[in-house]
């Protein structure tokens, strides 16, 4: 499954971190100062999530970040993505046991944080290792993909920079142990299976389970833009990319030819290119085609989220053609 910033890897090059180098120096400089102090001291489960402003930035995120990879969940309580997105987030931290830490960053309170981080819109996470800010992801994303974006910026934490993770106490004093989990909701394992079978490359799969899903709770948000990612990938891999491309050009006002080509541009991250495309295909059609292509559009409207600017902005694009 791919999250909604659509690289369709989901992550940026974890591997071209920038001062590699001074950051793993850095941490390494904290691991050997917390060794000659005896050691670093096990925390409590209750740090693994934590709220964080502007004003303990530093000492929250970054200089926590020479210890433990820093995943940062950007979000507002008007934002419903948000609201699904967060607990899951905050599941996962307990889970990773120390592996990552989760930082909350409400931007309705902490608008310079917002405007440093270049966050466009909400959700929006990035993750701090070692000092080096990374995007993650934008947007509401399925578990599944969520845990392999946790695993490569653990791998990397690791590999670049020495990271370990922190040791966790479960039982501190005066914590409750955690509470057992949540019980699985009604259509969990469908959607899990439907994940599996997106990173398995079994589209089809992914697409019926998804449809499942969606039979019985036409309003699943997960389940609409797993849909519309898992029948994007089908259509791609159903494709010769040089002969889309090659007719595209060709075919300026073949609707076929430009839906196509705009499919290839989403997958290859090029979003307001495929927007634009599609708008463009729009003004130059008519009636059955027009229509089609249209459609097609909202299709890739959902896959990229209607919290994303660059839908906002296609959207208003494929108004001023249409009327």
């Amino acid at each position: 499954m791919q999250p909604r910033n659509m690289s369709m890897s989901g992550v940026v090059d974890l591997a071209a971190v920038k001062a590699a180098g001074e950051a793993k120096a850095k941490a390494e400089q904290a691991r050997a100062e917390s060794a000659r102090q005896g050691g670093p001291a096990a925390v409590p489960a209750s740090s693994l999530v934590i709220d964080v402003n502007e004003a303990g930035f530093e000492n929250d995120v970054l200089q926590r970040s020479a210890e433990v990879p820093v995943v940062i969940d950007f979000w507002a309580e008007w934002c419903e993505p948000c609201k699904q997105l967060g607990p899951l987030l905050e599941r996962l931290a307990h889970e990773y046991n120390g592996r990552f830490v989760l930082a909350k960053v409400d931007v309705d309170a902490n608008q310079l944080l917002m405007q440093q981080f270049g966050i466009q819109g909400i959700p929006a996470v990035f993750a701090v290792v070692a000092g080096q800010a990374l995007p993650l992801f934008q947007g509401a994303a399925p578990e599944a993909q969520i845990r392999q974006t946790l695993d490569q910026l653990i791998q990397v934490g690791e590999e670049r920079f020495g990271l370990t993770g922190i040791a966790v106490d479960a039982a501190a004093p005066g914590e409750a142990r955690a509470a057992a989990p949540a019980p699985p909701g009604p259509y969990d394992s469908l959607l899990e299976a439907a994940a599996r079978a997106l990173d398995a490359n079994d589209f089809p799969g992914a697409v019926q389970a998804y449809k499942n899903v969606l039979s019985d709770d036409p309003h699943n948000t997960e389940a609409k833009l797993g849909l519309a990612q898992a029948e994007l990938l089908a259509r791609v891999q159903a494709t010769d990319p040089q002969k889309v491309r090659t007719d595209a050009a060709e075919k300026p006002a073949d609707a076929d030819a430009q839906m196509a080509a705009a499919d290839l541009d989403l997958v290859g991250g090029h979003v307001e290119d495929a927007f634009g495309r599609l708008v463009e295909t729009v003004r130059r059609t008519f009636g059955e085609d027009r229509d089609r292509v249209r459609l097609r559009l909202l299709d890739l409207f959902e896959v990229i989220g209607p919290e994303d600017p660059r839908v906002g902005a296609a959207r208003t694009a494929l108004a001023r053609v249409l009327f």
